[in-house]
């Protein structure tokens, strides 16, 4: 693994996790640094969203530790830990939108559980973030199901940037999306990231998104991290799986896509 002196957003060491006899994530170990987008990769139902929610505490691990920011969750009281939960933002499959809220309401959900301010200031500070991710003030009266499905994920990343993280869990943030709507919520991303400063862990399949917008990329194989770098750097892992993913008939494609 990575042995820099960088300071480390997320630090995973020998994590196990399973559901019953099944074993998904088999002693493995992963650090992001601060300020980077992170991809991870890994076959259908091989752990991806597993780490994702272990790492944010949704789901139990069996062994292992897991660091976030600094902060060991193993030795975080419970009293503590709803302030740690504050310093990330989640933008889950699909959304996760509440159906009965508007964009607006949706956005201003985590501020109305963890800040005290007035219905003015809500409203003010949820179009503030609705505009941020390229949404309009008229957008954030719409309730989801008049939503498309690119404004659906921009509803749910605003509200992940609702209470300023210092890092954004994106799992599978342009799965659905047509390849334009795909390439302009990438960009909406990368910029996000360079604007605020923003560490983003990003579970994805989606190869256009590694290319362009990540720093590096972890590929999960058999319950481990197997590699880990920057493309070129999985480009040329011997993995059985990682050759297969990356150059495979659509790797090829985004690596030589003139030929």
């Amino acid at each position: 693994m990575d042995s820099s002196s960088e300071p480390m957003a997320i630090r995973v060491r020998d994590l196990v996790v399973g559901f019953g006899d099944q074993v998904v994530l088999d002693h493995l170990s992963l650090d992001v640094r601060r300020g980077e987008i992170m991809g991870l990769v890994g076959a259908s139902g091989g752990g991806k969203s597993v780490l994702l929610r272990t790492i944010i505490g949704l789901l139990p691990k069996r062994a292992g530790s897991i660091e976030v920011l600094g902060i060991g969750l193993d030795r975080t009281s419970p009293h503590n830990a709803p302030t740690i939960g504050r310093r990330w933002g989640v933008l889950f499959q699909q959304g996760a939108l509440f159906s009965s809220l508007t964009a607006r309401q949706n956005v201003q959900f985590p501020m109305r559980e963890n800040l005290h301010l007035s219905d003015k200031l809500l409203d003010e500070l949820a179009t503030a973030k609705l505009e941020m991710v390229g949404l309009t003030d008229e957008d954030g009266d719409k309730f989801p199901a008049e939503l498309s499905g690119g404004m659906t994920k921009r509803v749910g990343l605003a509200r992940a940037l609702a209470l300023d993280p210092e890092i954004v869990f994106l799992d599978e943030p342009t799965s659905g999306l047509d390849p334009i709507a795909a390439g302009a919520f990438d960009t909406l991303i990368k910029t996000l990231q360079r604007t605020l400063g923003l560490t983003v862990f990003m579970v994805t399949h989606d190869l256009q998104s590694l290319h362009m917008v990540c720093d590096r990329t972890a590929a999960l194989a058999d319950g481990k991290i197997v590699a880990v770098g920057p493309i070129g750097a999985l480009l040329a892992s011997d993995h059985p799986w990682v050759k297969s993913y990356f150059q495979g008939e659509r790797g090829r494609a985004l690596t030589h896509p003139l030929n």
